[in-house]
């Protein structure tokens, strides 16, 4: 099983996969279900029936697969992004997105630990590529376009100079995939810079929805008061979330945390633009003049019709990317330890407990933010064992701690019976059988 939200480690958590020696599986090491494969197990590899479409007209390129349509332009922007199942468009008209965006970024003071709002005042489009090429790899398609941060010769800086660093933005989809992945390589040389990835979103949301440690919460979007100005950045870890009633857009990533959401209004047809951006990388002079320059890769996923449990999957999907293993090498890795029927409570950690006992210690969490009850099945070498629930020093509760903390139930089989609040944390000490 993979770490978990706090660092810890578990023991291997995949299923037996029957079939051929040669045949290959996916080994599914998230706590949500990829592929039509469960969490923390293995299964067939399933490949979609219908492959990827890839179409240039004049200097569009279109690339589609059974679940989404994507156009990109010229520039290496994304200018529509279509949700196959509904047919709603996901770009706001005239908005596009995968926008790079280049920032002068001079904070009053602290280089390094500061952002201050009046970097958004000089700002210079990245949509000058260098390159451009598309590639069919397996059943798949690529599209690159590579971008230097160099004035083009003639061209207007916007105030914004660049030192030449080179970024290559690829996008990646595959047949079955529900989001459009976006690779960034950047070798990156700048001063007193920050590079934003943008999405012109047509989507009139109220507040966006930012993944923390074991859960997520909400921050209003429009600027009403002067905390609502000073959120003009706002942190997240693998995903953010947009939602109008009940049609949403996930944006997840792999390795970054800085964003900002602004919405504006469409005189035109009376819509809603709401724009989400991603903070890359910046380039601080104090304390260190070189600070951050070198190469970075980043993953980004953008994903149209999504729901929070959506948002969840592609965080998780990006940052324990798929594995491929023979059907002979899954065969000898264990069933899981531990499973939960309610899809919105998660497995996020399984490990020995810290005292060395040789006691499993399992932490789940609500993810949705809901009241769940939900039945978590052992293994049938655990389930004889005593079940308690601890804190997460891995300690029993307190004779006088609320009785809600240590409630459980055990039906005959050794399942244990839990009821989550919205986001609640629970950690369960499982001691094996003497």
């Amino acid at each position: 099983m993979a770490g978990g939200a706090d660092g810890a480690v578990g023991g291997d958590c995949v299923g037996g996969a029957g079939g051929a020696a040669g045949a290959r599986v996916l080994l599914n090491t998230a706590p949500v279900p990829r592929r039509g494969v469960p969490a923390y197990t293995a299964g067939p590899v399933r490949r979609s029936a219908e492959g990827v479409v890839v179409i240039r007209a004049g200097d569009t390129i279109s690339v589609e697969n059974a679940a989404l349509r994507a156009e990109i332009d010229a520039t290496g922007a994304i200018t529509s992004l279509v949700d196959r199942v509904s047919g709603r468009e996901s770009i706001a008209p005239g908005a596009c997105g995968a926008l790079l965006q280049l920032h002068r970024d001079t904070p009053n003071a602290w280089d390094a630990w500061d952002i201050d709002e009046f970097y958004r005042h000089v700002v210079r489009d990245l949509d000058e590529p260098t390159s451009v090429e598309v590639s069919e790899e397996g059943a798949g398609v690529r599209v690159r376009f590579t971008y230097s941060t160099s004035v083009p010769e003639g061209a207007e800086s916007s105030g914004v100079t660049g030192a030449g660093s080179t970024i290559v933005k690829t996008f990646v989809l595959l047949p079955g995939d529900e989001s459009l992945e976006i690779v960034l390589d950047i070798d990156w040389h700048e001063r007193k810079k920050v590079l934003k990835l943008g999405f012109g979103l047509d989507v009139r949301a109220a507040s966006l929805s930012s993944e923390i440690q074991f859960g997520h919460l909400d921050r209003p979007i429009p600027v009403n008061t002067s905390w609502d100005a000073a959120r003009f950045e706002t942190c997240a870890h693998r995903w953010v979330h947009l939602a109008e009633g009940d049609y949403g857009v996930a944006i997840a990533n792999d390795s970054t945390y800085g964003h900002d959401v602004l919405r504006t209004l469409r005189e035109d047809d009376g819509g809603t633009t709401t724009t989400a951006r991603l903070t890359l990388v910046r380039s601080p002079e104090f304390p260190d003049p070189a600070a951050d320059h070198g190469r970075y890769t980043f993953r980004v996923a953008v994903r149209p019709g999504a729901g929070i449990a959506e948002a969840m999957e592609e965080g998780y999907r990006l940052n324990l990317p798929e594995r491929e293993v023979s059907a002979a090498v899954a065969a000898t890795a264990s069933a899981p330890l531990v499973t939960v029927d309610s899809p919105r409570v998660l497995v996020e950690t399984v490990k020995l407990a810290e005292d060395r006992s040789g006691d499993l210690v399992v932490r789940l969490y609500e993810a949705s933010g809901a009241r769940v009850p939900a039945r978590v099945q052992l293994d049938a070498a655990l389930a004889g064992g005593e079940v308690t629930a601890v804190d997460l020093l891995e300690r029993s509760f307190a004779e006088d701690a609320p009785a809600f903390r240590s409630a459980l139930d055990r039906d005959e089989d050794g399942a244990v019976r839990l009821v989550f609040h919205p986001f609640e944390i629970k950690t369960l000490r499982v001691s094996r059988q003497s």
